[in-house]
């Protein structure tokens, strides 16, 4: 698995920051800087993991921390029907998590084939 694979959690990661910030720049919002810096810390983190030797366990860290991110922000988006920025973060919040649960399911095969491999050669 490339480490590249670790970038779209790096750039989610960041924009949930900037976002988070700017949600308590404009409105006060102490809770979009809190969910902000939380999970676009725990993005980033998964970005790490993906960039160095534990990339199933970053994948799956970003699996879920983006669908749960998409799932809170997409109830959000039905309640309010405003697109900003809730709508917006539900969407990249998806696509991110599927993203990830398939990069996640081919870290899972490739680690299966390997080990088949091996249980031959002995």
């Amino acid at each position: 698995m490339a480490p590249g694979s670790a970038h779209p959690c790096f750039a989610l990661g960041a924009l949930t920051i900037l976002g988070g910030a700017a949600g308590y720049v404009r409105k006060s919002s102490r809770a979009s800087l809190i969910a902000g810096l939380g999970f676009g810390s725990l993005l980033i983190g998964s970005g790490v993991l993906i960039s160095g030797e534990n990339q199933y366990e970053g994948h799956v860290l970003a699996s879920v921390t983006s669908g749960v991110m998409g799932l809170g922000m997409g109830q959000r988006f039905v309640k309010t029907g405003k697109f900003m920025p809730s709508g917006l973060v539900a969407v990249l919040g998806g696509a991110s998590c599927a993203y990830n649960v398939m990069k996640a399911a081919g870290v899972a095969t490739l680690t299966l084939d390997i080990d088949a491999e091996e249980e031959g050669e002995n």
